[in-house]
């Protein structure tokens, strides 16, 4: 996409939160500092939630610290212990000496131990919460008890159940239900009317419906609909929403997870998933289909028994790029 994106750019504050329960959770918790839990379905506007109260009670962005469990659990121990963000935490002898868990324990440790810029507490922000293991949690619960008094503990997961019982009952929930067709709708109409962008309520009724309740993918499909035909008219969501366009990139990131090139097979999916906001499912139809026309018989029953897998995970609301990642990878194996 051209420029900033539109979650980003119209990053919500509290009171333009669609949701009437969340915004009164977080105005009680600009009051009263308190570790949350964010809970509701993919696209629902947890984190979105979770920035807009980080802006509200800090004065400096750097006392929102996010990390995405995800792809932190998902990184390669050289990934953790050399990528930019956290390198500064890990010295050379820690590198070389400890394990993968023990680099993520550390971090862990790091990212809530030090000072926040301004003010008497920072904001830690686990996202996608919903993979991490269980002694990963039991590490986090430790850190939490230990750096309590500075540091606010957020997290952010589709599915709460998976969470161990101290770390929930250490924190006050904040359940984001997945927005309805009207409150999509309206957001839809705030952003293109700051935009100053030409639309109809048709379009913007045919981009919320696409979008099924992911309110993210939403503002990133307005957004590619008004790029491309430069209004978001019904005429103009339909022609540019009603197919992906990704043939191009999905056989790219097919190539090189064959190829062994994971790593940037891994960054083409997250451009789909991530940057242009497509569902995870969408992504795998379109896998699928390049798929079929390049291997037969009893490889091509293997990948779709995978894919099959995967959608039903997809289905259960687990992590849309871990798991089209375990795709990649068999591809890299056959």
């Amino acid at each position: 996409m051209d420029g900033p994106l539109w979650t980003e750019r119209h990053a919500p504050t509290i009171a333009e939160l669609p949701q009437a329960g969340v915004r009164d959770r977080l105005e009680r918790a600009t009051a009263e500092p308190m570790n949350l839990l964010v809970h509701g379905p993919k696209g629902s506007g947890k984190t979105a939630a979770v920035r807009a109260l980080a802006d509200r009670v800090h004065e400096e962005a750097a006392d929102l610290i996010e990390i995405n469990v995800a792809d932190f659990f998902d990184s390669s121990k050289k990934e953790i212990a050399e990528g930019p963000r956290f390198a500064s935490f890990i010295d050379a002898t820690r590198r070389r000496n400890s394990s993968k868990a023990d680099l993520i324990n550390h971090v862990l440790k790091e990212s809530a131990g030090y000072q926040p810029v301004a003010g008497g507490y920072k904001t830690l922000l686990l996202d996608n919460a919903e993979g991490m293991r269980e002694d990963f949690q039991q590490a986090l619960r430790r850190v939490m008890e230990q750096y309590y008094e500075t540091t606010q503990f957020v997290i952010a997961t589709r599915q709460p159940s998976n969470l161990i019982a101290p770390i929930r009952s250490r924190c006050f929930p904040v359940p984001v239900r997945a927005p309805d067709h009207d409150e999509t709708v309206a957001v839809l109409e705030t952003i293109a009317e700051r935009e100053d962008a030409a639309y109809d309520r048709e379009g913007l009724e045919y981009v919320a419906g696409a979008a099924g309740g992911d309110l993210r993918a939403a503002i990133l499909s307005a957004q590619t609909a008004h790029e491309q035909a430069g209004e978001l008219t019904r005429t103009a969501a339909y022609e540019t929403l009603s197919g992906l366009a990704t043939d191009e990139r999905v056989e790219s990131m097919v190539a090189d997870a064959e190829a062994g090139e994971f790593t940037d097979a891994r960054s083409t999916l997250d451009e789909l998933l991530i940057d242009e906001g497509h569902s995870g499912e969408a992504v795998l139809a379109d896998t699928l289909e390049l798929l079929g026309s390049r291997y037969s018989g009893r490889e091509l029953a293997e990948l779709h028994r995978v894919a099959g897998e995967i959608d039903l995970a997809l289905t259960e609301g687990t992590n849309d790029r871990l798991q089209i990642s375990h795709l990649l990878a068999r591809l890299g194996e056959a």
